[in-house]
């Protein structure tokens, strides 16, 4: 590998990790855990879970995700309404599902997520998936028309996607005790 291509991934990892950093913390720590879980990085309920209702809502999470296998098998490499049938659906339906909890709060911390979930492939699928998902009606109509608003025109009607995979994932962190310094 190039010094130049080491620099552009550095760039781009970079670049992510402060796309991340501008998250709301209830969308960093949704993206982590959803990452844990959809990729299967670590017992989910152990580490997220703070009370029974986020439990429950992470075992609901575990089994909508069982399905992310099947998704990322299914991401069409043509626009044609046959290849996306079988796809876009269930991306939709998950979609749906994550938008509900509250946590991801715009396009681009869905975006965020769903490229690490589903893989660069899905990239001109997403707001389409998105919008879909944040129309329907299980969502509060101020919350729909705060995450339709958060879609920029240019996401909406990109002419082009890149098929760069996400190079940053991020996890989580232990917290660590603030000790004195010595003076």
């Amino acid at each position: 590998m190039g010094r130049q291509t080491r620099h552009a991934t550095g760039a781009m990892a970079l670049a992510e990790m402060r796309e991340f950093a501008g998250f709301t913390a209830g969308a960093q720590r949704y993206i982590r855990r959803s990452l844990d879980i959809g990729l299967k990085r670590a017992d989910a309920a152990k580490l997220w879970s703070r009370d029974p209702i986020e439990s429950a809502s992470i075992g609901a999470q575990a089994r909508l995700y069982a399905r992310l296998d099947d998704l990322r098998a299914l991401v069409p490499d043509d626009s044609g309404i046959g290849a996306i049938e079988p796809f876009i659906a269930p991306l939709i339906s998950l979609s749906a599902f994550d938008l509900g909890q509250g946590r991801l709060d715009s396009f681009a911390a869905y975006r965020f997520l769903y490229e690490r979930l589903v893989g660069a492939g899905a990239r001109p699928w997403l707001p389409a998936a998105f919008c879909a998902a944040a129309a329907l009606p299980h969502l509060h109509p101020d919350r729909r028309r705060a995450l339709l608003q958060s879609i920029s025109e240019a996401a909406a009607t990109a002419p082009g996607w890149s098929s760069r995979s996400p190079g940053f994932f991020p996890a989580w962190v232990e917290k660590v005790e603030a000790t004195a310094l010595p003076n």
